[in-house]
């Protein structure tokens, strides 16, 4: 507070015209504007499925596991790929929309909810 004190004092002082001083009041707060936009929001990554807004459940940002039954294997995919897999069984995908499971599984695989980057 002090600081931004001495600055409009001596602006006061340095006999520039009040068009000028409003103009350099002007570009600071500008300037500030622009720096305050570039920085990027942190980003949350929410594991719970309960907690996670039930419009990104099945989208490209959600996370799932996927372990192949017959091959041993285990990957990942993301909530649309999920979504795909569950075919016609829409009691449990109205389950997942609304957080009361988090996993199904398939013939050949066990899928299960993994996390989601907000």
């Amino acid at each position: 507070m002090k600081k931004e004190l001495n600055t409009d004092e001596q602006r006061l002082l340095s006999h520039a015209s009040l068009d000028e001083l409003i103009k350099m009041k002007m570009e600071e707060e500008l300037k500030a504007e622009f720096e305050k936009a570039k920085e990027k929001p942190p980003k949350q990554i929410i594991t719970e499925i309960a907690k996670v807004p039930t419009n990104l459940i099945f989208s490209k940002q959600a996370v799932f596991r996927i372990f192949n039954r017959i091959n041993k294997t285990e990957n990942f995919i993301n909530g649309m790929q999920a979504e795909a897999m569950l075919g016609l069984q829409n009691s449990i995908r109205e389950k997942i929309r609304t957080g009361q499971m988090d996993a199904f599984s398939t013939d050949t695989a066990y899928i299960k909810f993994e996390s989601i980057e907000i």
